[in-house]
């Protein structure tokens, strides 16, 4: 699929965001003062941005309110719900901690795992599309929630819970691109199945159906080749994993904490790009793109 970059920036900076509110509604000590002002608002910069940059794909956002109506039905729904209340939630938590340095730790806990919803929700929108196998598995919405709760160790922090989250994020995400490169042939779907004439015989396109461009082509048939996705890969787990990991693992945690940080979410701009731009819809199947 058409990998857009308003579509990366928010499933990652709102992640990134999300966690950190994740870690500041459970710490039993979380920063009061300034100090907690800091982290709230970078928390809320990211989350909420990132949600916003979300609304730039849409070919209507002014009709992005109505995503609220559908949510017995729609993840997308579900999710704008679930962000509004974990926000406003955490927003509450944050105001009396940091103004009346007063901690109401169930409030806090409850923002927390709305924060995680919310990120849940984000996953489904994509775990839950049946025309895109690579997506459609229970990966997908661990990958997103180890590497949204990682982010956010590594914003807050905790470098002992960020090493061991960081390990894990880049073991899943190895099993998701290992097991996600033979789910669209495992799923059964090709030019037969796709037409309904594989009891015929033989079946494969005499012709495009059209010689021009369109919006399915655009969006849903875009491709990368293998030694380009490869090569991203690696450059991927590198950023996301293995540098931030040495730079943690070394003296003066402030200084290289930040380059471990910045690297981190380098990487996972990287692998979120290839989560979109590796995505096969069966429509392909349509085009002899498959």
């Amino acid at each position: 699929m058409h990998p857009a970059p308003s579509i990366i920036a928010f499933s990652t900076f709102s992640g990134l965001g999300l966690g950190l509110l994740f870690w500041l509604g459970i710490d039993p000590t979380a920063p009061t003062g300034w100090v907690g002002f800091a982290f709230f608002a970078l928390a809320y910069i990211l989350a909420v941005g990132g949600l916003i940059s979300s609304t730039f794909h849409l070919g209507r956002p002014e009709r992005a309110l109505k995503a609220f109506t559908q949510w017995q039905t729609s993840w997308l729904s579900r999710e704008a719900w679930c962000s509004v209340a974990g926000l406003v939630t955490m927003g509450i938590y944050a105001f009396l901690l940091v103004f009346f340095d007063t901690q109401i730790a169930v409030l806090g806990w409850i923002g927390a795992a709305l924060c995680l919803l919310t990120v849940y929700t984000t996953s489904m929108i994509y775990a839950q599309m049946k025309t895109v196998p690579r997506w459609n598995t229970g990966l997908t919405s661990a990958l997103f929630l180890v590497l949204s709760v990682a982010g956010g160790a590594l914003l807050s922090g905790r470098v002992t819970i960020a090493l061991v989250l960081l390990l894990i994020a880049g073991a899943l995400q190895g099993i998701w691109w290992k097991t996600g490169d033979t789910r669209f042939k495992q799923s059964g779907t090709d030019m037969k199945t796709a037409t309904g004439l594989g009891a015929i015989g033989e079946v494969r396109a005499f012709e495009p159906p059209h010689t021009g461009t369109n919006y399915l082509l655009n969006e849903m048939v875009y491709t990368v080749a293998r030694r380009h996705a490869d090569k991203l890969r690696l450059i991927a787990l590198l950023l996301m994993l293995v540098l931030p990991v040495i730079l943690l693992l070394l003296p003066y945690p402030h200084i290289f904490g930040l380059l471990a940080l910045v690297s981190h979410v380098a990487g996972v701009l990287v692998s979120r790009w290839l989560f979109f731009a590796e995505a096969e819809h069966v429509v392909g199947l349509y085009y002899g793109m498959r």
